[in-house]
């Protein structure tokens, strides 16, 4: 199979979907492989480092779409991007389709079999293609929290530790999975005072028994939302409902009664966000301000520390990836039901049920696709 890595043109995103030595792994099982010129410069990767391990460099976006079976990228294909699928084509990526009507019509018109990173499952119900990335975001969550409370930014003027004599920030957590647990980690080494707060018992007994006294935790309701935010300096919302939309935690009226210069940062802004007045923002301009409250809803965090997210995130998917190259998308899903739980769209169906729940649009089980659709081959391209 020809693989084609485009280089990211989301705003100040670094990084790419394949390192060199994932490069060296398809190459070794057959593959060929067509990186687009500078893709992994963000990252610390050069062109030459691709060549060595076989892959070939291409000038243009164009010219890796064009030639490709199956197209590896790290978020959601931009507009221009879309245009350029086609119907046999296979998009492996961060999709994020259930805020995003506009992305979602024009992969089903595409025709092309899409498959996300972050709906893709594992045996234990975890989601190992996100939980890379949501473990550099919960991570990142309490630094950019404490760069936002600088009164220069908007922000308290509150330091995330304190210092002797006085208290330190009161930081509150919304959702003790994957982000949570890292950006509580985080928070408790800074010095902070960290709570935090989730409706499933077993993840807040998990977070105590880690954590231990260095953490409270309150069981989710509208009232413990309600009485926290009032009293938080930072809120931290890590909240996911798995291809779904986030549910709006903190609403309009709780961000109101914040403090002056309080902070949120939004983890689940790329499902649309837990907080009512969140909205995506963008490394380039990554906060505004609602009621004297910091918004930080940056859609691809990670994306600023390129070369830890990109080499994290290739660990968990190269495997995905050799396998769908191997042996095709069908025969891989057939094989692997976890996988299958990827598929968001495919030839104009969607073939996730919240995606379609979320967007309000006719779903298509996966086995239907996957026991139906004939085995085909893109028509090779000459390079």
């Amino acid at each position: 199979m020809r693989i084609g890595v485009p280089k990211e043109i989301k705003v100040h995103e670094y990084r790419v979907g394949l390192v060199p030595s994932s490069v060296r792994e398809l190459i070794h099982h057959g593959h060929e492989v067509v990186v687009e010129k500078g893709a992994g410069a963000g990252a610390g990767l050069s062109d030459e480092d691709y060549t060595q391990v076989g892959a070939r460099v291409a000038d243009t976006a164009e010219e890796v779409f064009a030639v490709s079976e199956m197209i590896v990228k790290v978020k959601e294909p931009q507009a221009v991007e879309r245009k350029r699928l086609r119907e046999g084509q296979v998009l492996f990526t961060y999709l994020h389709l259930a805020p995003d009507p506009a992305q979602t019509r024009d992969l089903m018109r595409s025709g092309a079999t899409c498959i996300a990173y972050e709906t893709v499952t594992a045996p234990d119900g975890s989601l190992p293609l996100l939980t890379p990335m949501s473990e550099v975001a919960g991570r990142m969550a309490p630094h950019v929290g404490a760069t936002c409370l600088e009164k220069v930014r908007g922000g308290r003027g509150v330091l995330l530790g304190g210092v002797p004599g006085v208290t330190p920030a009161d930081v509150l957590i919304l959702g003790a999975g994957v982000v949570g647990s890292n950006a509580a980690l985080i928070a408790i080494g800074m010095g902070a005072k960290v709570t935090m707060v989730d409706r499933s018992m077993a993840a807040l007994r998990r977070a105590a028994d880690h954590f231990g006294a260095a953490v409270g935790t309150v069981f989710s309701t509208r009232n413990a939302i309600e009485r926290l935010v009032v009293k938080a300096d930072l809120v931290i919302g890590g909240v996911l409902v798995a291809g779904g939309t986030a549910p709006k935690l903190v609403t309009a009226a709780m961000v109101k009664t914040m403090k002056t210069g309080a902070v949120l940062v939004d983890v689940s802004i790329d499902q649309g966000g837990c907080f009512e007045t969140s909205r995506p923002t963008t490394h380039a301009d990554p906060t505004y301000i609602v009621d004297d409250v910091v918004h930080y809803c940056v859609t691809n965090m990670p994306g600023a520390v390129a070369r830890t997210s990109t080499f994290g995130l290739n660990n968990a998917t190269l495997p995905f990836v050799i396998a769908l190259a191997n042996q095709g998308w069908k025969k891989a899903m057939m094989a692997d039901r976890h996988l299958r739980n990827g598929l968001n769209v495919h030839e104009g169906k969607v073939t996730h049920p919240a995606v379609a729940d979320a967007l309000g649009l006719p779903y298509t089980p996966v086995e239907t696709i996957v026991n139906s659709t004939p085995a085909r081959r893109f028509t090779d391209v000459k390079v």
